[in-house]
């Protein structure tokens, strides 16, 4: 068995371990946006290839050098068919690490109840959650607990409306995702990073918007279809409608479209334990998964922990909700290219 550099690590047998973050087209939107090297490697067992492994090296004056798979994404971008593979990719992603000087190597993936080998450590607090599609929505209403029926029912009575699409719907989503994000204290992405996804990913990626009863946008977010899965990467509501259960709708909706094009799962997305995020996306009973999310760490470096949680950014978080938009907006995206 041997590793080498490779031109893409979109392998067939590979691809569905990979998850979308770890495909060339996932990879390629991050160089074309952001400009960072990406490093695709290969283990080749007699002249088929049995691990892959894409990293992106990430340079930012605030958040630090490191190497790390699926940006921007969940997990992603690392699958393997033995240990022996797998341990042959982290030991070159480590040599990598060392070469370049990265403070930290991040290894985001969905087995998490794998043991990392010596020398990377576990992060145990992020999970995804898989919610199982049923043939009828109604099968999947009955599992729920009386009050989240409740609320789904009620969220179906408001007058909203929601409309899926691709660049048609662009501007919308653009400003349902950076208004939102801007109202919880966190930068965005720019417009043409969302252009760019949708140009690469064409048909496998999907924008939601959600209208109030006035036709207001109140939420939105962005899913990827891979197999039989839908993936929710981006997922928010603005805040004049969160009490007026748009969450429920949005979430609803999205099911009901799955279970249309026969889908047999939608991915949650990852969040923090303990987080609202959690809290909401636990009511719909998913199957809670431990998330891999393995550290190798530079000398003299902590495990990193680039999140809303982190008692450093408080004051940066509740700073950046006071600002207006003709500021968030345009600074958004540098700083939100460190946080992949």
């Amino acid at each position: 068995m041997k590793v080498q550099l490779v031109d893409s690590v979109g392998y067939p047998s590979l691809e569905k371990k990979l998850s979308f973050a770890g495909l060339d087209n996932w990879l390629n939107l991050v160089h074309e946006m952001y400009g960072y090297t990406t490093y695709r490697y290969a283990a080749i067992e007699n002249s088929l290839p049995v691990a892959a492994l894409g990293l992106v090296e990430i340079k930012h004056p605030v958040f630090g050098h490191y190497l790390t798979t699926a940006p921007f994404g969940s997990y992603g971008g690392f699958a393997y068919e033995s240990s022996e593979a797998r341990d042959l990719l982290l030991d070159e992603a480590r040599r990598l690490g060392e070469e370049i000087k990265t403070e930290y190597i991040s290894i985001r993936f969905d087995e998490g109840a794998s043991t990392p080998p010596d020398n990377w450590q576990q992060n145990p607090n992020y999970f995804t959650y898989l919610i199982d599609l049923p043939s009828n929505p109604d099968e999947l209403l009955k599992t729920f607990s009386s009050d989240h029926r409740n609320h789904v029912r009620k969220s179906l009575k408001k007058g909203f409306q929601i409309r899926f699409g691709h660049l048609e719907i662009l501007d919308d989503i653009y400003e349902a995702l950076a208004k939102s994000m801007h109202e919880l204290g966190s930068p965005y992405h720019s417009k043409n990073y969302l252009r760019k996804m949708a140009e690469l990913l064409g048909n496998t990626l999907e924008f939601a918007v959600l209208y109030n009863a006035q036709g207001k946008i109140s939420g939105g977010g962005v899913f990827i279809y891979q197999d039989d899965t839908v993936f929710n990467l981006h997922a928010n509501i603005l805040r004049h409608a969160r009490s007026t259960y748009a969450g429920e709708f949005l979430y609803w909706s999205v099911i009901e479209r799955g279970i249309q094009k026969g889908l047999k799962t939608f991915d949650l997305g990852r969040s923090l334990v303990g987080s609202g995020n959690e809290v909401f996306k636990m009511k719909w009973s998913p199957r809670k998964q431990l998330l891999a999310y393995w550290h190798w760490l530079a000398p003299g470096h902590e495990l990193p922990s680039l999140n809303q949680k982190n008692p450093k950014f408080q004051l940066a978080i509740a700073a950046w909700k006071r600002l207006p938009a003709f500021i968030v907006r345009p600074l958004g995206p540098f700083l939100i290219r460190g946080l992949a």
